[in-house]
Formats: structure tokens, C-alpha cells, sequence
């Protein structure tokens, strides 16, 4: 319906109509905005700004790979460095191949900086490993992943995460070496490393070798004691116990109660290391069986010889020992037999490294001097021609292990060196057991060649006129002599009754005493008397003298 156009103010009014007052008309404005908009404008408002807010606040997502998914699943398995959340695994599902585990963790914005190339992720649950137990809090909390940022400057989002963790965190103090052997021993990733019995590492990892030849094992050292490795420092197991038997008795070596039960490493730098200087850092070193092996002075010149016996070795391991009069001067590198079709016989070749450096002169004032020679192989023949031999001793005879002995032995056959060969050869002279076997051999062939068989035959003969005289004898000879014997007994018997006290003969010859004594008595009166008055013998004794 159609609105009336206003009134013009300048027309006329009607006179005859009624006295209305004039209305004034307010154009109304398009747009009002109602009250009850206002909340859900205020609730859109907020939810942008949060949304933008989560947008802005979002932080990385990584994947980390697993080989199992033991320990974590999705939505719940929280992710954590230094013990603090910092994001939350939110898929685990299997890699393509079915070999593996992915999980799909969201991470804190401030964390974004902790993701680079050497960052590592494993999953901490309760574990027991080189005598450590780690991850017990796991047990009421539950499995969660954990963090160690690296040091690298390479952003990274995609990782492979450890089986077990890692021992020694990023940042800590120290310096990680790395050590060559020729097998693990009884290490494992924790095992300590000991200093003068103090216990200042462990290991960190190890690996074979790509060769199989040996094994690779990292040890890290804490600060301070990583200054006291240096570059002449010698590393060797110190797993279980060592038991030594020797002239002094036995000995028994340990570093301490848990190298016994889990095994460890020890290090210590020889007296006679001229270098001090601290090794840096992942510099490689020998992995040593024991102590003594480690701390031996290295020999700068070795000198290869070869000894044929001719008896059984027996006891000779490689690694045994050649003494110079007690002292060690080398030692057994190969054990080996040869045929000879000439002489159609065996011999026993034994290969050894001898250390011409141990023969060194000294003077009487104890002054060192230097070596006996420049020439190993000249030194060699001078001694052989001096009568110098090599023999297989004894040198337990708890073990029997067995040792070669080098030593002067001037009646020995005379021998020279063949300096042609390769490697040379050494003259040996039969071992102190295979001389006397040769010798009770000898005395049996010489006891051989004794005609016993003749020897019984006579004796056999002599027994059987031995037997034939004692025959005569009991026959012809014995009932004479028991007449004989008859008689003897009677004579005694009759000398017994006459030696009585009471006898008559007793009584007699006890009164022929006393009368040779009055008579000895009256002799010794006369010649006291003539001995006064020799004159008597002419004159006689006169009367008043009587």
C-alpha cells in the first residue's frame, strides 16, 4: 500500500477540517544490530584466535623408527628430555616393509632447535645392563621416549631410534677412545674402566670388525680423569680375577668385585713412556688381554728364527717364552712339523721372535751401555760358535708347560748358522728329559746284549748242587753232629755243676787263693828285708836281726 506523500508546509489548511498536530516522519536505518548476536560474535572471536594461536604454537612433527613397538602407543606414550614432556607419540604404525615401527610424534614448538642430525631417541622402560638398573619408574608410570639432543648444526625430522640408551649423554664431560682387540671378553655397553683401581669410565658401544679379524670398543672417560690417557697409555681387560703361580707363590689380581661379575677395562701409562702428552679425543688404542701383556716394553727390532727338534714339544703353546739364563729374550710364534724324505724322518720346526735389543751390554759401575751389536744375525753366530743351543725345559710342573732355554753348552757338537735361509737356523740340543730317556735307553740296550739266559742256566745249576749238599748233609753229616752236639751239652752241664759256689772245686781253688796270697805276702817281707840287708845272701840273717 502505497504511502501519502507528505504535506507541503507552504499549502493551505482546510479550514473545515479538524485541528490535527503535524507528524514528522524519521527515515529508518537498514542494518540494526541485535543484542543476541553479540555472544556467538564474541565466541567466533575467541575460537580464531585460539585456533590461530594453536596454528602459531604448533610445533614439529618427527618420525621415529622403531624395531618394535614395544613400550608405545598412540596418544599415550609421552616424549620427554631431562624428564620434562615436550610432545606425544600420535600414530604407531609398521613400515612398508613389515620390519619395522614408525611412530608419528608431535613435539613442542621449543623444541624445534633439538632436532638435528645426531639427536636420539629410545624408549625407557626397566632394564639391567653392565650392573646398572635404569627405568624403574616405568613400572607405575609407565614406558615413555625419550630425548638427547646432539650437537649437530643439520636439521633433521626423520630418525632411528635406539634399542637401548645410550650411556653416556650428550655434553657430558670427558673423551670417548676408541680401543682394537682381538675379542670382547666378558665386556658389555657399561662396563666400567678402571685407574688405579678407581673406576672412571665405561663402555659405550661396541661392534666386530668389517674383516672379522677383531672387534671395535668405545669407552668414554669422564673429565678429569680423560687427561691422564695419554698417547703412550696401554688399555688391557681387567675381567675376572688373575691367578698367577711363579717362584714367589701364587698371586691373585682383580680391579674390584664388579670387573668380577660384569667385567671391566683398566689403563695406566708405563714408567718408561718418555710422552705425556694427553691424547685427544676418539684416538685409537691396542685392546690388551692382561696387564702383563700390555705393560711389556716394546721391542723395536724383531729378528726371526726357526729350531728343529727332534723330540716331542709337548707343553709348547705359541706365545711360551725364550729365556737367555732366566731372562726373557723372545718367544714361540709358530709350532709346526716337517718330513724329510732324505733321512725319511720327522722334525719338530719351531718358529720364534727373538729381541736383539735385550741383549744389551752393561758396565760394572751400572752404566747402560748400548746394544752387543748392530747385526742381529752376526750376534747370532758368534754365540752358536761360543756353543750357544736351544733346549725344551720344564717350567711347571704343576701345568707342564714348557719353555725353550737358550744356554752355553761347550761340549755340545760344533754348528754354524746358515744366514742364506729364511728365516735362519738355530742349533738345539735335546731337552734334560730326553737326554735321560736316551740314556735309560742305552742302559737297556746294553743289558740287552747281557747273556741272562746262560746266566739262569748256571744259576740254575748251582741251586741244584746247593740242593744235592744240603741232602748230604741231613743224611751223612747231621746224626754225627747231633752225637756231637749231645756231648758238648753234657761237658757244659758238668762245667755249670763244678763253677757252683758250693762245689769242692769252688772250695779249693778259693783256699789255693788265700795261700798264694800269704805266699805273695811273705815274698814281698823277704824282699823289703834284702833290699835292707843284701848282705844277708852271703852271711845269712844273723841272730839279733832275728
Amino acid at each position: 500500500m502505497d504511502k501519502p506523500p507528505p504535506a507541503q508546509a507552504n499549502e493551505p489548511q482546510d479550514p473545515g477540517g479538524p485541528d490535527f498536530p503535524e507528524v514528522a516522519t524519521v527515515r529508518r536505518a537498514r542494518w540494526r544490530l541485535q543484542l543476541v548476536w553479540l555472544v556467538p560474535l564474541v565466541a567466533v572471536l575467541i575460537g580464531g584466535w585460539l585456533a590461530v594461536k594453536a596454528v602459531l604454537e604448533q610445533g614439529p612433527t618427527v618420525t621415529i623408527s622403531f624395531k618394535t613397538g614395544d613400550g608405545l602407543e598412540a596418544g599415550k606414550t609421552r616424549i620427554k628430555f631431562k624428564n620434562v614432556e615436550i610432545g606425544t607419540v600420535r600414530k604407531v604404525v609398521l613400515s612398508n616393509d613389515h620390519t619395522r615401527v614408525i611412530a608419528t610424534a608431535e613435539l613442542t614448538k621449543n623444541a624445534s632447535d633439538m632436532l638435528v642430525d645426531d639427536s636420539r631417541f629410545w624408549v625407557v622402560q626397566p632394564r639391567i645392563s653392565g650392573g646398572t638398573v635404569s627405568g624403574l619408574g616405568t613400572l607405575l608410570s609407565g614406558s615413555f621416549v625419550s630425548m638427547d639432543p646432539g650437537k649437530s648444526k643439520v636439521a633433521r625430522h626423520d630418525f632411528i631410534g635406539l634399542e637401548t640408551p645410550p650411556v653416556i649423554a650428550t655434553g657430558e664431560p670427558g673423551s670417548e677412545f676408541v680401543l682394537k682387540g682381538e675379542d670382547m671378553g666378558s665386556l658389555d655397553v657399561g662396563s666400567p674402566v678402571f685407574f688405579r683401581r678407581l673406576q672412571v669410565g665405561q663402555v659405550t658401544s661396541y661392534a666386530l670388525d668389517q674383516d672379522g679379524n677383531g672387534v671395535t670398543v668405545h669407552v668414554f672417560v669422564n673429565a678429569p680423569y680423560d687427561r691422564y690417557v695419554t698417547t703412550g697409555t696401554r688399555f688391557w681387560q681387567a675381567s675376572g680375577i688373575d691367578v698367577s703361580l711363579d717362584a714367589a707363590g701364587v698371586r691373585v689380581n682383580t680391579q674390584s668385585l664388579v670387573s668380577i661379575l660384569i667385567g671391566g677395562l683398566a689403563f695406566q701409562t708405563p714408567k718408561e713412556t718418555t710422552s705425556s702428552e694427553p691424547a685427544a679425543a676418539r684416538s685409537e688404542f691396542v685392546l690388551y688381554h692382561d696387564r702383563e701383556e700390555a705393560m711389556k716394553h716394546p721391542d723395536r727390532i724383531v729378528v726371526t728364527y726357526v729350531f728343529k727338534f727332534k723330540e716331542s714339544v709337548r707343553g709348547l703353546v705359541v706365545g711360551a717364552p725364550v729365556e737367555f739364563w732366566g731372562i726373557p729374550v723372545g718367544e714361540v710364534t709358530a709350532i709346526n712339523t716337517r718330513f724329510d724324505r732324505t733321512t725319511m724322518g720327522f722334525t719338530i720346526p719351531v718358529e720364534v721372535q727373538l729381541f736383539p735389543e735385550r741383549f744389551t751390554s752393561r758396565y760394572a759401575s751400572g752404566e747402560k751401555g748400548g746394544r752387543l751389536t748392530s747385526e742381529p744375525h752376526r750376534l747370532a753366530q758368534l754365540l752358536v760358535e761360543r756353543g750357544l743351543r736351544a733346549q725344551l725345559r720344564t717350567g711347571s710342573l704343576l701345568t707342564g708347560q714348557r719353555y725353550i732355554a737358550l744356554d752355553f753348552f761347550p761340549n755340545a757338537p760344533r754348528a754354524s748358522v746358515d744366514l742364506t735361509a729364511n728365516p735362519p737356523e738355530l742349533p738345539t740340543i735335546p731337552g734334560g728329559l730326553q737326554s735321560l730317556q736316551d740314556s735309560v735307553s742305552s742302559l737297556v740296550a746294553k743289558m740287552n746284549k747281557v747273556p741272562f739266559e746262560g746266566i739262569g742256566n748256571r744259576a740254575q745249576q748251582t741251586l741244584a748242587d746247593a740242593d744235592r749238599l744240603v741232602k748230604t748233609l741231613d743224611s751223612d753229616v747231621a746224626p754225627e753232629a747231633r752225637a756231637t752236639l749231645a756231648a758238648a751239652r753234657t761237658a757244659i752241664d758238668s762245667a755249670n755243676g763244678a763253677l757252683q759256689p758250693d762245689s769242692a772245686l769252688t772250695q779249693n781253688t778259693v783256699e789255693t787263693m788265700r795261700e798264694m796270697s800269704r805266699a805273695a805276702a811273705a815274698l814281698r817281707t823277704l824282699a823289703d828285708y834284702l833290699e835292707r840287708h843284701p848282705e844277708a845272701l852271703l852271711r845269712g840273717k844273723t841272730e839279733v836281726e832275728k
